[in-house]
């Protein structure tokens, strides 16, 4: 059978065409999938940091502390798992929604949590707002508007 694929796809303009207009039927179907993926993460991930922010967050330092503690475990579980790197990421963004200092945190949230669950993590941010974070624009320490340093040249 392999001998008479490749003979009919060298020889036949028809079946070569053919054959291109299956794999660009099927690379059009996957790009749609993945972009219904993306949408259906993004509207979960909405409809999961609007469940927190409703359920709300302690105000007591030592409810804090045991929040933040029970959460950064529960994430760390949940990330061992690929299915489970949404719930991962809220247990991470609750956390970071009580630490005292979120800018410190994500930095160990840089280097500690895997990258899907990181960016999963800065969505909820980007769409909570409530979070003081430093560093991702013309805040303090930033070079926006200063000098650039050995940029100049």
């Amino acid at each position: 059978y392999a001998a008479y694929f490749d003979h009919k796809r060298r020889t036949d303009p028809e079946f070569r065409k053919n054959l291109k207009r299956e794999s660009r039927r099927i690379a059009k179907v996957a790009k749609e999938e993945a972009e219904a993926q993306g949408a259906n993460q993004k509207r979960k991930i909405r409809e999961l940091v609007t469940e927190a922010q409703e359920e709300g967050f302690p105000t007591n330092v030592e409810e804090k502390e045991s929040y933040f503690m029970n959460e950064v475990g529960r994430g760390e579980v949940l990330c061992q798992n690929d299915k489970t790197h949404i719930e991962a990421a809220l247990c991470f963004f609750k956390a970071l929604k009580v630490y005292p200092q979120p800018g410190d945190l994500i930095t160990i949230y840089d280097k500690t949590v895997p990258k899907k669950v990181l960016d999963i993590v800065a969505e909820m941010v980007a769409f909570d707002g409530s979070i003081p974070v430093g560093g991702f624009g013309g805040g303090p320490g930033s070079d926006a508007g200063g000098s650039t340093g050995a940029l100049d040249d």
